[in-house]
């Protein structure tokens, strides 16, 4: 699948299957990561990977889910990520700004996760100090992003945006997703 097909079908997962993720999976991931585009090659970005069935819980408990739908949008008992990768900006490397390379980074590991089959969540809502803690992260880094990963347990759909950005769950507790067309976004040349 090229990276067109990946970016057109890649959904925000939030309900994952009780299922190992091998590491070597997660550190390709990464290793992705390390190797997208950083604002004058600074690649301030570091990353912590977490899989350890005793730090999950803890990890988890650091998040919010789905704002516009909580509760209902966070992961039920049994369905939470199986792993994290926790992304870093190093201070001392580049001591203000990065977030750019943050949000490059962690779609390389969105992408780079879909391909292999695990879906992905990107979450900025964090207790930072009480995962800076759980982690034993080092002061020069701040934590920016978590990206929960596991092999998918739901399959979100794609709506057309009517009324609002709001995303929702039917009945049957499908979620979907409104997504602004093309033309609205796209102008070519000026405004």
């Amino acid at each position: 699948m090229g990276v067109l097909d990946l970016a057109l079908q890649r959904r925000t997962i939030r309900r994952f299957q009780k299922r190992h993720i091998p590491y070597d999976l997660l550190q390709s991931c990464v290793d992705a990561a390390r190797l997208a585009p950083s604002g004058a090659n600074l690649q301030p970005c570091e990353y912590v990977i977490v899989d350890d069935e005793a730090l999950l819980p803890e990890v988890f408990s650091t998040l919010k889910w789905a704002g516009y739908i909580t509760p209902k949008g966070n992961p039920p008992p049994g369905e939470e990520p199986r792993a994290y990768i926790v992304i870093l900006l190093n201070r001392h490397k580049r001591p203000q700004g990065g977030n750019h390379d943050v949000g490059i980074a962690a779609a390389y590991i969105s992408l780079a996760a879909f391909e292999k089959g695990l879906g992905s969540c990107l979450l900025a809502s964090i207790d930072r100090d009480k995962l800076r803690e759980i982690l034993k992260l080092p002061d020069h880094c701040d934590i920016d992003l978590a990206v929960a990963l596991g092999y998918p347990n739901e399959s979100p759909v794609v709506e057309d945006f009517v009324d609002s950005v709001k995303y929702w769950k039917d009945q049957q507790g499908v979620l979907h997703v409104p997504k602004r067309q093309l033309g609205e976004v796209l102008h070519h040349n000026k405004y």
